[in-house]
């Protein structure tokens, strides 16, 4: 069998990643961001800038903040007892704690993807698509039909039920869930788009499909994704941050690089260790 960080490496020699990504346009700025829970620390001392239109791999252990920084992007911890966010979290010129932007607002220009598929099982595929549209107030048919449409391509999904788009979502396999959850969040048109671990429960074919989908959808929307599968990061992503647990259990940043540096000549040996299944 071949070595784990070989196929890491080979993975990244094929990608099209050349230079920083982030010497272009930026969607998203952390400066000295930290996340607690009744005064305990999950994440702390995240400062690196997201570059639009590319992809972003968080990667590191269980433990280590990941979700919770991506949870953070989204304003999810405003409905979490105890949850304070401090430091500054900007999208585009918008501080989103401490600009004045209400949440379901931020959440129009920035969707999410679940870790499990999470359609809303009584509605039908077309219902579940334009259930954000509506929420917004917009009801016009032809307004929801053209947007529809448009995100069910977008999400790869069109072809196979553009004539079943009165079905309930359930009767959707496990990956076209995961890729009606794709096009829910696009009917909006968001600027940024979070995926947490958007593959870890589907088989492997759904997942390659989800990461070709992901390679696609970059050009339209700047892409979060957290990942554990270390392959999966260095095919689609531009941009990894790596992340660990520190002495006093809070999450850390270690290093944020392009992935093909990360991946190959990474500046802190911890991330080499991880990359290469050393620990972790």
């Amino acid at each position: 069998m071949a070595d784990p960080s070989t196929m890491v490496r080979l993975s990244t020699e094929t990608s099209d990643q050349e230079g920083d990504p982030r010497s272009g346009p930026i969607s998203m700025r952390f400066e000295d961001v930290s996340v607690t829970f009744n005064g305990r620390t999950a994440i702390r001392d995240v400062h690196f800038e997201v570059p639009r239109n590319k992809v972003t791999s968080l990667i590191g252990p269980s433990g280590s903040g990941k979700t919770t920084l991506l949870r953070a992007i989204n304003r999810m911890h405003d409905l979490t007892k105890g949850a304070v966010v401090n430091g500054s979290i900007r999208l585009g010129e918008t501080d989103i704690y401490k600009g004045g932007i209400p949440a379901t607002l931020l959440r129009t220009r920035v969707g999410m993807v679940f870790q499990r598929p999470n359609p809303f099982p009584t509605m039908s595929i077309y219902d579940n698509v334009v259930s954000g549209l509506r929420f917004n107030g917009i009801h016009k048919k032809s307004v929801l039909e053209e947007a529809a449409e448009s995100a069910l391509i977008g999400a790869a999904l069109w072809d196979s039920v553009s004539n079943r788009l009165k079905a309930h979502a359930s009767t959707l396999s496990g990956g076209e869930q995961q890729r009606l959850c794709i096009a829910r969040a696009l009917a909006v048109e968001p600027e940024v788009l979070l995926m947490d671990e958007p593959t870890s429960s589907l088989d492997p074919i759904s997942m390659r499909l989800i990461e070709e989908l992901v390679s696609e959808l970059k050009s339209r929307v700047t892409i979060v994704i957290v990942t554990h599968n270390m392959q999966q990061a260095a095919r689609v992503s531009d941009l990894c941050a790596f992340f660990l647990m520190g002495n006093d259990r809070a999450g850390e940043q270690i290093e944020v690089a392009a992935t093909k540096k990360l991946f190959s000549e990474p500046d802190d040996p911890r991330t080499l260790d991880y990359i290469q299944g050393r620990f972790g």
